[in-house]
């Protein structure tokens, strides 16, 4: 694992073996969209838009040992606004940032086991089982397979505590850019 000093949200991003591990905390983002129109319009756009985003139209990103792709977003679909909602994909050994936010969060282990350190507690889990990271816990999410990759699928009302001004939320550390040696090549699965 390597060791990334003076953690800042801008600090510059780092080169994993297929793109920048860190943008997903230091690109712009869309946290809440505007909704304008008269009501009538409102409403009819929002009942017209797709209910179902198909998991193989969206990207795995980040890289090289922890991935993710944001499934549902203010940022990347229209029908939600209070909710987000990804899949969380660590190579084996690997580990997520250690990070605080106020929102809850609930993790739900796809497969693969591993557990969590919430402020300092260690909280074991696999696959079927849900961790849920309570508000302004301080976490960190890991991989205990040496050899199996972790996916989890995250849910979390963050649109809607950044609507209320409720934004806190700091990286203390960010997650591994390193796997273990014969892992080197680790990618996510092509089926989720």
């Amino acid at each position: 694992m390597s060791d990334h000093a003076d953690i800042t949200d801008t600090e510059p991003t780092a080169q994993g073996h297929n793109q920048p591990v860190w943008e997903r905390w230091q690109k712009k983002r869309t946290f809440v969209r505007a909704l304008e129109g008269t009501y009538g319009e409102v409403y009819k756009s929002l009942y017209a838009q797709p209910r179902v985003v198909p998991g193989s139209a969206i990207d795995w990103k980040g890289g090289p040992a922890y991935f993710h792709k944001i499934a549902i977003s203010p940022q990347n679909v229209q029908i939600a606004q209070s909710i987000e909602c990804h899949v969380d994909c660590f190579g084996p050994e690997a580990r997520g940032q250690k990070h605080g936010h106020m929102n809850s969060a609930v993790f739900y282990i796809l497969s693969g086991k591993g557990y969590d350190i919430h402020d300092g507690r260690k909280l074991e889990y696999e696959a079927g089982d849900a961790s849920i990271v309570e508000t302004a816990c301080v976490h960190q999410h890991f991989n205990a397979s040496k050899d199996s990759q972790m996916v989890c699928l995250v849910m979390k009302a963050k649109p809607l505590f950044l609507f209320m001004h409720m934004v806190f939320q700091k990286t203390v550390e960010y997650p591994s850019d390193t796997l273990p040696k014969g892992h080197e090549d680790f990618t996510p699965p092509s089926n989720i």
